[in-house]
């Protein structure tokens, strides 16, 4: 029997047993070598040749990632590892260290416990960095560290040993600055990363070593003998001594919890449910028997079985055959075919237990954040908090009009594998509206469009999603009348509390659906400096936009409690200035006048007198457009600043920051995301190509008011709307 084939029946045999499961993500900045580690950790553990390992990149099976040399999708691999004497099966996650694929990572971040954050020893931590460890904080995911690209600092840096450990304890010191910014209270100490307790590794997954205190002892190989190796370039020999696959995978078996472990601080933090109910308690104790329990973080469509769904089984076990509820959808699913993965292989299995990352078949409802359980009536998993919003879209259609069926069909199933894109379709122009995080991300997608699914398409210029806001308060309610005339609603707007706005982007208040629970609520916004009464009265919040009532005694209100928030939710998607989206608003309902006929107060009625309400509020309160903005962080040599600064000045960058390090100077500026389109080919242009940079969100801040005027009408025009906007008499009709 072949290597291959002997770790093939270990895995069948470990997949039932929690105790030796392990699952975990490599995170970290782009370019930092997490795929090129993980291709050697496959190829130590006998799933690929040692000599392609680094080179062939198994997990960047998608055309795209080779040709363009980064990871877009986040992709799994099982593996065995012997431990001392005891084979463990570890379920391993590449994820992208791309800004615009920031959502394939939180969605990575719901199935494992363990994260190996890498970090290059040359850059250091950087500003995805960040973004990765705290997207493993908030799930509550364990961090261990390896510091990687070591070689370079000899072979290029011509570093003293010296330097070199400065340079490590500075990356180990940023990432628990890091670290204790964000870690839960409870593993406030245990969780901190450190050489000494074999928390922390360094290496080259590109050379194929690594070494850790835990090894140093076992080997006997110390610090200086790798300076030396290195300085000698005898990086073969330390990679035949120090094998990188053996250094990672202890570290994450001896340090990272299993799966038992791990659920019984992870399922409270993730499932909002009774934990003394049978599917809490089979989810605390990581239950086989109990009912089945899994959470869907990524569907891939494969050519063959059509939408595979991959997820973390909490409890009990999926099996073909099995009828399931995507909890939420109507009907039921039939599991048609299990599997796990092997690279990129997936292995048919007849059933996976509690624990494990399962790849299903047959889930025709589920998307990716879906709970599938076997009791109907389970409460579904926490929704995923992203940290970054899609800024950035583009109308396609179909360049030949029979394709357009399929255009409907692909778009779908771009949409279900890939939340963090939004399709909607412009009712007035009848377009499919693509947006996205960025302009590639928008690029890849379209690609994929075109040549995986054999759709050719036309496509705008990528255009940029405002957001709508309020200057100040509108001072009074303004009135707004249903068109029989019969109903009356009044509304004031002013800005929500900034402190409140933060918790909901950070996840910490749930934003959308039935509120939970109110008392909860209304303790955390009192204590985020809302005043009390109005805390306890929140109707519903729609982004980090929120209605509360401010009405006593209204007869008839709660009947039309719905439509309101209906009305509140058009409001907020499509704001009067420009229809783009609403932020930071609080909406709130001061009185109501409503008809004793309930047949007189239908939502034909009762919506479009809120909506004309709220909007005329917003006219009052001066309304005004914020732009999405972006970090730019830039690498560039000395004698190239003149012109790098010139082409950020150019595009209304505001330079942040300058650090000299060696011969580069590290820029970080703040731009808007409409100047940066076309940037990639200007800064290569300007440098010869000689120029390191990256992006990150920074939000969204008001647009300076000489741009409003023009970039106001340029959006209504574009929509087909009458150039100037309207004024609150228009809403008062």
């Amino acid at each position: 029997m072949g290597r291959r084939e002997d770790m093939m029946r270990k895995a069948k045999g470990l997949l039932i047993q929690p105790d030796a499961i392990r699952n975990i993500g490599i995170a970290a900045h782009i370019d930092h070598g997490k795929t090129t580690l993980s291709d050697n950790l496959i190829a130590g553990a006998g799933m690929m040749s040692e000599e392609l390992a680094g080179k062939q990149l198994v997990l960047d099976y998608d055309e795209q990632e080779q040709a363009r040399g980064i990871t877009i999708n986040s992709a799994s691999v099982s593996m065995v590892h012997t431990y001392e004497g005891k084979d463990y099966l570890i379920n391993l996650i590449d994820t992208p260290g791309h800004v615009d694929f920031g959502g394939d990572v939180t969605r990575a971040m719901r199935a494992v416990d363990g994260a190996l954050i890498v970090v290059c020893a040359v850059e250091g931590v950087m500003p995805q960095t960040e973004t990765v460890v705290r997207q493993a904080l908030r799930e509550k995911v364990k961090p261990l560290l390896f510091i990687n690209k070591v070689d370079r600092l000899i072979n290029e840096l011509k570093v003293t040993p010296e330097q070199m450990q400065e340079r490590f304890i500075k990356i180990i010191m940023d990432v628990n600055t890091l670290i204790k910014k964000m870690v839960p209270k409870e593993f406030k100490d245990e969780w901190k990363v450190a050489v000494e307790d074999g928390t922390v590794a360094f290496g080259s997954a590109y050379h194929n070593w690594a070494i850790s205190a835990y090894y140093m002892k076992k080997s006997g190989i110390s610090f200086k003998d790798i300076y030396n190796y290195l300085a000698e370039e005898r990086q073969k020999e330390l990679a035949k001594k120090s094998p990188i696959h053996e250094i990672i995978l202890d570290m994450v078996v001896h340090h990272l919890p299993g799966p038992k472990e791990a659920q019984r601080y992870r399922v409270p933090h993730i499932w909002q449910g009774e934990l003394d109910s049978e599917v809490g308690k089979a989810m605390m104790n990581t239950s086989v028997n109990g009912p089945l329990t899994m959470m869907i973080t990524k569907i891939i469509i494969d050519p063959h079985a059509g939408e595979v769904a991959t997820g973390r089984v909490f409890s009990g076990k999926v099996e073909r055959g099995q009828t399931v509820t995507v909890v939420g959808m109507p009907g039921t699913n039939r599991v048609q075919q299990v599997g796990f993965f092997f690279g990129a292989d997936r292995v048919p299995i007849d059933v996976v237990t509690a624990g494990n990352i399962a790849a299903v078949t047959g889930l025709k409802s589920a998307v990716a954040g879906s709970t599938v359980s076997s009791i109907p009536e389970m409460e579904a998993f926490e929704k995923m908090v992203h940290v970054s919003e899609p800024v950035v879209t583009v109308a396609i259609e179909a360049r030949h009009m029979k394709d357009l069926p399929k255009l409907v069909e692909v778009l779908r199933q771009v949409a279900k594998a890939d939340p963090s894109i939004q399709v909607t379709i412009d009712q007035e122009t009848g377009e499919h509206l693509l947006s996205g995080m960025g302009e590639l991300h928008l690029e890849i997608t379209e690609y994929r469009i075109i040549h995986e699914k054999g759709v050719e398409i036309k496509s705008s210029q990528p255009i940029v999603v405002y957001r709508e806001s309020v200057d100040g308060s509108s001072g009074r309610a303004f009135e707004g009348k249903s068109p029989n005339k019969h109903n009356r609603f009044y509304f004031e707007v002013m800005p929500l509390e900034e402190e409140v706005v933060k918790a909901i982007q950070a996840g910490d208040i749930q934003s959308g659906g039935k509120i939970k629970d109110t008392k909860a609520l209304a303790r955390q916004l009192h204590e985020l400096g809302m005043e009390k009464g109005e805390a306890k009265n929140v109707y519903y919040i729609h982004g980090t936009n929120m209605f509360t009532n401010a009405t006593k005694g209204i007869q008839y209100l709660h009947e039309t409690k719905e439509l309101l928030i209906e009305a509140f939710n058009e409001a907020m998607n499509a704001g009067p200035l420009s229809r783009e989206p609403v932020m930071g608003l609080k909406v709130r309902l001061t009185d109501a006048k409503l008809h004793e006929d309930a047949i007189h107060r239908g939502p034909a009625q009762v919506i479009p007198a809120a909506r004309s309400s709220i909007f005329g509020a917003m006219v009052w309160a001066g309304i005004i457009l914020r732009e999405p903005k972006q970090k730019v962080f830039i690498d560039v040599q000395q004698d190239l600043m003149g012109p790098v600064n010139r082409e950020l000045q150019s595009r209304r960058a505001e330079i942040m920051e300058m650090n000299q390090e060696g011969d580069l100077t590290r820029i970080i500026a703040k731009a808007p995301v409409s100047e940066m389109f076309g940037f990639a080919n200007a800064i290569r242009g300007v440098t010869g190509g000689k120029v390191l940079w990256n992006t990150e969100h920074a939000g969204f801040e008001r647009l300076p008011h000489e741009l409003q005027n023009e970039t106001v009408r340029e959006i209504r025009t574009r929509k087909g709307l009458k150039p100037e906007p309207p004024t609150a008499d228009h809403f008062a009709a």
